[in-house]
């Protein structure tokens, strides 16, 4: 994927209830609870719009 490595929010909690994150071209999300699961992959521009109307 390209990726900068996974990571978590520093607002998370120490359990894992939470979503990471893999920064690159592409951007994967994925559960931390379920890592083996699998992940979803969108582009670094859709990453950006899902942020922008979270804010």
């Amino acid at each position: 994927m390209g990726s900068t490595g996974w990571r978590k929010s520093s607002y998370s909690g120490p359990n894992d209830n939470c979503v990471e994150v893999a920064l690159g071209p592409v951007v994967g999300v994925r559960d931390t609870k379920a890592r083996r699961a699998g992940q979803l992959t969108v582009s670094a521009r859709a990453w950006r719009s899902v942020l922008d109307r979270l804010r």
